[in-house]
Protein backbone atom coordinates (compact mmCIF):
# COMPACT_ATOMS: atom_id res chain seq x y z
CA UNK A 1 0.00 0.00 0.00
CA UNK A 2 1.27 3.23 -1.01
CA UNK A 3 0.50 6.83 0.45
CA UNK A 4 1.35 9.74 -1.11
CA UNK A 5 0.37 13.80 0.39
CA UNK A 6 -0.35 16.76 -1.50
CA UNK A 7 -1.51 20.40 -0.77
CA UNK A 8 -4.77 21.50 -2.85
CA UNK A 9 -5.34 25.61 -3.34
CA UNK A 10 -8.99 27.28 -3.32
CA UNK A 11 -11.05 25.02 -1.15
CA UNK A 12 -13.42 27.09 0.79
CA UNK A 13 -16.19 24.41 2.51
CA UNK A 14 -17.34 21.17 2.65
CA UNK A 15 -18.81 20.99 -0.51
CA UNK A 16 -15.14 21.61 -2.05
CA UNK A 17 -13.71 18.89 0.13
CA UNK A 18 -16.60 16.45 -1.03
CA UNK A 19 -15.94 16.94 -4.84
CA UNK A 20 -12.27 16.43 -4.82
CA UNK A 21 -12.78 13.36 -2.96
CA UNK A 22 -15.27 12.43 -5.88
CA UNK A 23 -13.39 12.97 -8.44
CA UNK A 24 -9.73 11.96 -6.94
CA UNK A 25 -11.39 8.48 -6.04
CA UNK A 26 -12.38 8.07 -9.63
CA UNK A 27 -8.48 8.14 -10.34
CA UNK A 28 -7.60 4.36 -11.55
CA UNK A 29 -5.61 2.49 -8.35
CA UNK A 30 -6.57 5.08 -6.05
CA UNK A 31 -8.09 3.04 -2.79
CA UNK A 32 -8.65 5.77 -0.37
CA UNK A 33 -8.96 9.98 -0.07
CA UNK A 34 -8.45 11.78 2.85
CA UNK A 35 -9.34 15.81 2.71
CA UNK A 36 -8.08 17.77 5.50
CA UNK A 37 -10.18 21.60 4.38
CA UNK A 38 -7.64 23.37 7.13
CA UNK A 39 -4.49 22.67 5.65
CA UNK A 40 -5.95 21.88 2.20
CA UNK A 41 -4.28 18.11 2.82
CA UNK A 42 -5.44 15.93 0.45
CA UNK A 43 -3.88 11.90 1.19
CA UNK A 44 -4.50 9.44 -1.14
CA UNK A 45 -4.06 5.40 -0.81
CA UNK A 46 -3.67 2.94 -3.16
CA UNK A 47 -1.83 -0.34 -4.30
CA UNK A 48 0.80 1.12 -6.23
CA UNK A 49 2.03 4.50 -6.83
CA UNK A 50 -0.41 6.47 -8.45
CA UNK A 51 0.73 9.20 -11.04
CA UNK A 52 1.18 13.03 -9.83
CA UNK A 53 -0.49 14.00 -13.10
CA UNK A 54 -3.38 11.85 -12.97
CA UNK A 55 -4.01 13.54 -9.29
CA UNK A 56 -3.36 16.63 -10.62
CA UNK A 57 -5.99 16.16 -13.23
CA UNK A 58 -8.66 14.93 -10.89
CA UNK A 59 -8.41 17.83 -8.50
CA UNK A 60 -8.31 20.05 -11.54
CA UNK A 61 -11.58 18.31 -12.81
CA UNK A 62 -13.05 19.45 -9.32
CA UNK A 63 -12.21 22.79 -9.99
CA UNK A 64 -8.91 23.09 -8.03
CA UNK A 65 -5.51 23.52 -8.26
CA UNK A 66 -2.93 20.94 -6.87
CA UNK A 67 0.35 23.04 -5.82
CA UNK A 68 3.90 21.39 -5.07
CA UNK A 69 4.93 21.18 -1.52
CA UNK A 70 8.50 22.68 -0.53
Amino acid sequence: MTTATYTVNGMTCGHCVSSVKEEVGEVPGVTGVEVDLATGLLTVSSDEPVARDLIASAVQEAGYELVDRP
